[in-house]
């Protein structure tokens, strides 16, 4: 039994990468990825986001092991101790500061959302700083929710959970995709200062009404003018359905970095420019429904089709049904599957639960050594769905090394 827990579990290609490498480090199990872009003739093996993802897993732990084979198409991690922004752990006068290269396409929320489950597992507090010309704040054609999504439809789902202390995420600098795609040269900190030994157990049966809809648009670089006009269309949208509706606007310039023109080394350029929008809706259970959108790079998209979008993609996350929504489900289940060996509840949408991402991450969960999944109907009463039973496993705020 001790030779299996040491072997590495085996897993192929780089889908869910970023959450595999964060259950193997909570529950210390050991993971072998292979076939990582292995068929690409043109760049094979990981890619600038995920080298950095590992980076920042190996800042915020004490002995972690990472082994990359020479094309980057295979991945040995075997993880250490979680010490967050321990002193002597890489922190530096307790916050850690984490760079991010040009080449990177992926929003900062693609590190936000795992760094977040992790937190609350740490040795000391969690304290860091995204910079470099890579941070994105916005929304990303990748997919990628915004900072501000994280900040008001991630960070306080943790408060069922009973983690609602010293959680901080500010944003010092926003940014846009820059040209394709790449780069935004943001700056946003993460202060995460409330660990726990268990998350305690949850039962989220009662989806609710939505009462009220909150949301932020923003501009970089660009005329303030972008977010009055989002902020209309997308008011036309949702006036009709909730009368508790504001926007705020929020409107920055476009940040600096050094150009890459080798003939005048000494000048600058602006990048991270556009706008876009972040809806939240709140229901009288305090479930969270959100949407995203921002201009794409190439540009071609009027700031009133953002609103109508972003509105019309809030309507649908609401119209899936259950207590959290797509983009919140993956965070919840796996504090469930870590928290406290009790048997937790959470009604979700017929659609969310059959989502890939959901499917995908029952399997990993599985192959980790969680509990399987009991599923049945929800009651007549409610507005249909499926009732998820999750057995925690247990896993508490201790050092699981594996030698």
């Amino acid at each position: 039994m001790a030779d299996d827990l040491r072997k590495p579990l085996r897993f192929t290609t780089q889908k869910s990468l970023a959450h595999r490498l964060v259950l193997s480090t909570l529950t210390g199990r050991a993971v072998h990825i292979s076939q990582i872009r292995s068929s690409s003739p043109i760049n094979p093996g990981l890619a600038p986001h995920e080298i950095s993802f590992l980076r920042l897993l190996e800042a915020v732990t004490n002995g972690s092991h990472i082994e990359i084979s020479y094309t980057g198409s295979v991945l040995l991690y075997r993880p250490g101790l979680i010490t967050g922004s321990a002193p002597g752990s890489g922190a530096s006068g307790g916050v850690i500061k984490h760079e991010l290269p040009a080449t990177c396409t992926r929003g900062v929320s693609y590190f936000l959302v795992p760094l977040c489950l992790l937190a609350p597992f740490s040795k000391a507090p969690v304290n860091v700083l995204f910079t470099g010309p890579g941070v994105i704040t916005s929304a990303t054609p990748s997919g990628d929710m915004s900072v501000d999504s994280v900040r008001t439809a991630i960070l306080p789902l943790y408060t069922q959970f009973g983690i609602s202390n010293n959680i901080e995420l500010r944003i010092l600098r926003r940014s846009n995709p820059g040209p394709r795609g790449q780069g935004g040269a943001g700056e946003v900190q993460l202060v995460f200062g409330h660990q726990v030994r268990l998350p305690k157990t949850v039962h989220l049966l009662s989806p609710g009404r939505v009462k009220r809809i909150r949301g932020v648009a923003y501009c970089t670089g660009v005329s303030a003018s972008n977010n009055a006009r989002m902020i209309e269309a997308a008011r036309g949208v949702l006036n009709p359905m909730s009368g508790d509706t504001y926007i705020f606007s929020d409107v920055s310039s476009a940040p600096f970095i050094p150009s890459a023109d080798k003939s005048s080394p000494n000048t600058k350029q602006k990048i991270g420019v556009g706008f876009g929008l972040s809806l939240v809706a709140e229901s009288s259970t305090g479930s969270l429904y959100s949407a995203d959108i921002a201009s794409p790079p190439s540009g071609g998209q009027t700031p009133e089709e953002i609103g109508q979008y972003c509105a019309y993609q809030l309507l649908e996350s609401i119209s899936l049904g259950g207590v959290v929504s797509l983009a919140a489900a993956p965070t919840v289940i796996t504090l469930m599957a870590m928290g406290s060996e009790d048997v937790g509840r959470l009604q979700m949408g017929r659609d969310v639960l059959g989502s890939e991402d959901v499917i995908g991450l029952a399997r990993d969960l599985r192959n980790f050594g969680a509990s399987g999944w009991g599923v049945r109907d929800a009651d007549s009463n409610s507005d249909g769905g499926f009732i998820v039973s999750v057995v925690g496993r247990g896993v508490g705020n201790v050092g699981r090394k594996i030698a």
